[in-house]
């Protein structure tokens, strides 16, 4: 019985993942309060609004590090404590 070796799983970034880090930016750049204001997220934020509500959209839980684009991974890495 040959087996093949197991291929190694790419690094994924889970939906939570995504969210901890919207919640970073948005408290890092919060919004106007204001309701003659309209809500504005921050360019990192935004970004990865649009990854998280793709995700929904797709029913995934997390998505490979390799698919999201260079803005979202940069959003990512700069949210993180």
């Amino acid at each position: 019985m040959n087996q093949q070796p197991a291929m190694p799983e790419e690094p994924h970034v889970t939906i939570v993942d995504i969210e901890n880090a919207i919640n970073v930016w948005r408290n890092r750049s919060p919004s106007p309060v204001s309701d003659d204001e309209p809500l504005i997220l921050c360019s990192q934020a935004r970004t990865l609004a649009d990854l998280y509500g793709r995700m929904i959209v797709e029913r995934r839980t997390s998505v490979p590090i390799a698919k999201i684009s260079a803005a979202q991974k940069i959003a990512l890495e700069q949210a993180k404590p």
